[in-house]
């Protein structure tokens, strides 16, 4: 294994997970209010998506990313759609006095709507295109190993982000009290419908 590739993977998943949006957003709501676990699975999500996207630039799947890319205003209109239901729930969400028992179901849904809402951002391919091709990474889909290295590294680097950010959001859960979580709800679900109205107008 190509121990610089590697880590050139983890820089740009790391960069890239990094910036505040819907998704830091739910993380952060999800890792006060239901645990650090539910809060680093929900980034686990992104990363996959990331990876998957990662995996299309760095493969040279052309042909697939075209399509996204063509298709990526009905993709960005359910994506939005979704993010503007979400932030009407997240809004309205109960306040739990301590955080909420993870089950396997509750967590595989953490997962999946992250997963669902990173995808929803075909664009993020050609992010992934001019970097790799910046740093000559399996230009062509022909450096398989080079290529199939560099995304472990993004999945590894994004995946860092989130469990970093989990946990230390998390150690804040007892700041908080009932009225504080309310107000925590609030301005989530806002934002987060925020990000859901700049989508759909957008397109």
């Amino acid at each position: 294994m190509d121990t610089a590739i590697l880590l050139k993977g983890l820089l740009i998943g790391f960069s890239i997970a990094a910036p505040v949006g819907p998704i830091g957003i739910l993380c952060v709501r999800r890792s006060l209010a239901d645990g650090r676990l539910s809060g680093f699975v929900s980034g686990l999500g992104a990363a996959t998506a990331d990876a998957v996207y990662g995996s299309v630039a760095a493969f040279g799947l052309t042909w697939l990313s075209s399509f996204l890319i063509d298709q990526q205003m009905w993709i960005r209109l359910v994506g939005g759609a979704f993010l503007c239901y979400l932030g009407v729930t997240t809004f309205f969400a109960k306040v739990a006095e301590k955080p909420a028992e993870t089950h396997n179901g509750s967590l595989l849904a953490a997962y999946a709507s992250t997963f669902f809402l990173t995808l929803t951002n075909p664009l993020t391919i050609l992010s992934f295109a001019a970097i790799f091709a910046g740093i000559g990474i399996a230009s062509a889909g022909q450096d398989y190993l080079g290529a199939a290295v560099m995304v472990l590294g993004v999945f590894l680097g994004s995946a860092l982000w989130w469990f970093f950010l989990s946990e230390g959001v998390s150690l804040l859960h007892g700041k908080f009290t009932p009225a504080g979580f309310r107000w925590i709800n609030r301005i989530s679900g806002m934002i987060i419908a925020g990000f859901g109205i700049l989508a759909l107008l957008s397109l």
